[in-house]
């Protein structure tokens, strides 16, 4: 009689223990650390911008798709972090007397930059693109005229978007355009990275920006500092625009600020082989 009273009890709790192994959440702390993986890194499939979140004053932002995946298509968003080195990049759409402060102020620290440019800068300022080239600067493609390259789904167009700043550039210097592109309003998709590798691009993102391209509502010097002082970190792309006054009239001394933090300045030519 306990024999079969045992037997009934075993019945009935083996399945009641599966159950609750089955319904119960695995957690992370579960996992043993030799056989624990991460998340799978996905990539948008529809378009969306680009975004950060700052987690913790003096660290890396985490973006909207992690450095992995983003390197398998040759895009970055964060150099070497191994290093206190920040790379310095401009938007620049137009030119509005601001651009060659901003050149001064890095030839006073000798500090390359990359500068996004699109057509209208060429035609419109083709002096100063020859100047930023003869001073050792990239200059990037932003796109001929600055669409949203995520709503372009013809391949022959988007690239056309591109060739065009190119061949206004090598036109203009002299020279092949670098190969580095910046998608306008930083929205992108996984196909747009494809896209933009394909041609020979790398695709640069930034890990560091503030409100700064409302040319008629300019951020006081003091509301600079306070989002790009204490947000700065190791591997930085930081992303300013060159139609900004106040940007004009702070860099030297902010590169200055920087360089007490112990920062230096690299080109995008220096970003790590993935």
């Amino acid at each position: 009689m306990l024999r079969r009273s045992m037997r009934i009890f075993l019945c009935l709790l083996i399945p009641c223990l599966l159950l609750g192994l089955l319904a119960s959440p695995l957690k992370s702390r579960d996992i043993p650390a030799s056989v624990a993986v991460s998340a799978p890194a996905v990539l948008p499939v529809s378009a969306v911008n680009w975004g950060l979140s700052f987690q913790t004053e003096g660290q890396a932002p985490v973006g909207n798709a992690t450095r992995e995946s983003l390197a398998q298509y040759d895009a970055w968003y964060l150099g070497d972090t191994s290093r206190k080195v920040i790379y310095l990049t401009f938007d620049c759409g137009y030119e509005n007397g601001c651009t060659e402060p901003i050149l001064d102020a890095l030839k006073k620290h000798n500090a390359p930059a990359a500068f996004f440019v699109v057509g209208n800068m060429i035609t419109s300022a083709p002096d100063i693109i020859r100047r930023m080239a003869a001073e050792g600067h990239i200059v990037g493609n932003h796109t001929c005229h600055h669409p949203d390259m995520s709503a372009i789904s013809d391949p022959a167009a988007f690239k056309k978007e591109l060739d065009d700043l190119a061949a206004l550039y090598e036109e203009t210097v002299g020279e092949p355009l670098p190969m580095y592109y910046r998608p306008p309003q930083g929205k992108y998709s996984e196909e747009n990275l494809k896209q933009a590798q394909a041609l020979g691009y790398k695709t640069i993102f930034w890990s560091l920006a503030y409100v700064d391209w409302y040319v008629d509502n300019q951020p006081t010097a003091e509301q600079a500092y306070a989002k790009l002082l204490p947000r700065i970190h190791d591997g930085a792309i930081v992303l300013l625009h060159s139609t900004s006054k106040t940007n004009a009239e702070i860099l030297d001394d902010l590169l200055t600020k920087w360089e007490e933090m112990g920062y230096t300045f690299a080109s995008l030519d220096e970003l790590p082989q993935a």
